[in-house]
């Protein structure tokens, strides 16, 4: 019978490796599958979003900012340094009806564990244009997070652009208006689907535009983002709209299908449902962190928070 894990972390973003530094130092030798690289339909490194990521300025501890993977590099070095394990695999299918846990990789093997805490976080749903995603991994002016992006000085007092017409989108656009010139909202149709709040104070700001009835065909720069090729939805004329940068905001998905048929239980957005403010899913012995429990906030400080909780809930549930 292969060795039972203790505690077995899927994930290794912030939530993923502060999971693992908090179990290491417990003792408790955990074993971080950290995933395999991926293309396809969008970019997923090991390491998560912030690999993706050229500047981080409001991580705490790094005042003169750092890059994600920089930053993801540290993370990975300090688990290492109290005896995290890793494997670099993916975890393809979970049976949690019985202990120990077996979790399938993707090279075919059996992991056991006594305790699982999934960390996979959470894809941005990109347009999939192959300009779109050459900008956003070389810091050309193209980004998932205003939040995360959106204060550096390249966007500084600049024509911005935000995709989509949702409520993430909006507060995006509204949280833009700060450092932007001018912010436009390209949006498919010729209404938001946001909230009434938040489209009133986006129509009440003097520094937002909404492009209504047109998609993105393209991203033009070669170094940087220049402008964007749109097209209008109901006339099919085309056109371009000169900005500095593209800011895409048409959702996220959880990574959450190797989960499939496991019994964990997700909210009505697909993300694991945790129902106290411990990190407990619906299964004993199975815990979540970071983005892949967490639509509202997605930030890396609150993600490494959550994997800190994560960690202390494995101990005290392995204690007892």
């Amino acid at each position: 019978m292969p060795e039972v894990e203790n505690v077995v972390i899927i994930g290794s973003g912030p939530a993923g490796w502060t999971a693992a530094i908090y179990a290491a130092r417990a003792d408790l030798n955990p074993l971080c599958v950290i995933g395999v690289p991926k293309s396809t339909p969008s970019i997923v490194l090991p390491g998560g979003q912030l690999m993706l990521t050229t500047e981080v300025e409001n991580y705490p501890g790094f005042p003169e900012g750092v890059t994600g993977p920089e930053l993801m590099d540290s993370f990975q070095k300090q688990a290492e340094r109290f005896g995290t394990k890793i494997l670099t695999q993916d975890i393809v299918s979970c049976d949690f009806s019985k202990q120990p846990f077996a979790l399938e990789t993707s090279g075919g093997e059996t992991i056991l564990a006594k305790t699982a805490i999934i960390a996979t976080g959470a894809t941005a749903n990109w347009l999939g244009l192959e300009n779109e995603m050459r900008l956003a991994t070389s810091g050309g002016g193209v980004s998932a997070c205003a939040v995360c992006d959106g204060a550096l000085p390249v966007y500084r007092d600049q024509p911005l652009a935000v995709v989509g017409g949702g409520d993430s989108a909006l507060e995006e656009a509204s949280f833009l208006t700060k450092f932007a010139s001018e912010v436009f909202i390209i949006h498919r149709r010729d209404e938001f689907r946001a909230s009434k709040a938040m489209q009133k104070r986006i129509f009440g700001s003097d520094k937002a535009t909404p492009i209504w009835n047109k998609v993105v065909l393209d991203v033009l720069g070669e170094k940087s983002i220049t402008g964007i090729l749109l097209k209008d939805t109901v006339t099919g004329e085309e056109s371009t709209l000169d900005v500095k940068g593209m800011f895409v905001a048409i959702g996220h998905t959880p990574a959450t299908g190797f989960l499939e048929g496991s019994g964990v239980a997700f909210d009505d957005m697909g993300y694991i449902s945790l129902e106290t403010r411990s990190s407990a899913t619906n299964i004993e012995g199975v815990f979540a962190a970071g983005d892949v429990a967490d639509s509202q906030y997605r930030q890396a400080v609150t993600a490494a928070g959550m994997g800190c909780i994560a960690a202390l809930d494995a101990e005290h549930f392995l204690a007892t």
